[in-house]
């Protein structure tokens, strides 16, 4: 029997666009010969999966959870891309994005490219996925990653349709007293897309880019340069109004703004998040 080493593994997955551990099962039942390997591969249908990878994954789920920590509550979500809706739809799908949340949690992961590179067994978070395009016949991945944390958080699941799984998550981290508005404040963001949790947040030079912007169009418009600058402060206002969660109108009342709720109850925001599957490449 041939010895199975790392090169011979690297070798049939570059030939057949398979998974590491299919490779790995498929060559020990060969007893190490590459051509048998293959064939075995070949009959199993997993050769498919590798050259699903180039097709586009716009369609899934967004997988998420709250757990409790020596500080208070952890949110986490995880989009799981598929290439039609029919797949994302399926009990199996669903199972697997949940399961991908709860490696997530499991290694306590930061970012996307934490989880993908987080030990699954024998095998990768990265490895197990890239197998999964066997499991649903197609090209499957991992999109957009949040966590957030704080005494209180939030989470807000949208489904497009009751068939569905959501689509949308909004996620808010709170105070203790803010947690009475939480709810409200995620489906707010669900709906309004805020990119911001205060003004202050909101980058210099994307404020230097409304100001330029604003200051140009109302020149253009003809208006009076000595007016300009007031004109200017009105459309960043605006501006502001239109991104940043704490002053935008409250969908659900406009004569109070999400700040006013938060105040009202004498609590604070600390962090939000909104994960919408098939927009991470467009963020």
């Amino acid at each position: 029997m041939a010895a199975i080493t790392a090169a011979l593994i690297k070798q049939v997955r570059e030939d057949t666009g398979a998974g590491m551990m299919d490779v790995k099962k498929a060559l020990t039942e060969a007893e190490g010969d590459v051509a048998r390997a293959k064939e075995i591969i070949r009959a199993k249908g997993i050769q498919a999966a590798g050259k699903r990878e180039g097709r586009n994954a716009k369609e899934g789920t967004i997988a998420s959870k709250v757990i409790e920590s020596a500080e208070g509550q952890i949110g986490y979500a995880v989009e799981v891309n598929s290439e039609t809706d029919f797949v994302a739809k399926t009990p199996k799908f669903v199972e697997f994005a949940d399961s991908i949340v709860d490696k997530a949690i499991a290694a306590k992961a930061a970012s996307v490219d934490e989880l993908l590179a987080t030990a699954d067994g024998e095998a990768t978070v990265k490895e197990t996925v890239e197998e999964a395009a066997a499991l649903f016949g197609e090209h499957v991945k991992l999109g957009q990653f949040a966590t957030i944390a704080g005494p209180h958080v939030e989470i807000y699941a949208h489904k497009r349709s009751v068939e569905m799984p959501p689509s949308i998550v909004a996620m808010i981290a709170t105070d203790e007293a803010g947690a009475q508005v939480a709810h409200e404040a995620a489906l707010q963001i669900s709906a309004l897309s805020a990119q911001w949790l205060t003004r202050e947040d909101v980058p210099a030079n994307v404020v230097e880019s409304e100001r330029r912007v604003a200051t140009e169009k109302s020149l253009a418009e003809g208006k009076p340069e000595k007016i300009v600058p007031r004109i200017v402060e009105g459309r960043l206002n605006a501006f502001y109004k239109e991104n940043v969660l704490l002053e935008q109108e409250f969908v659900k009342d406009p004569s109070k703004t999400v700040g006013d709720l938060f105040k009202k109850v004498g609590g604070k925001a600390l962090a939000f998040a909104r994960l919408e599957v098939g927009k991470g490449d467009e963020q």
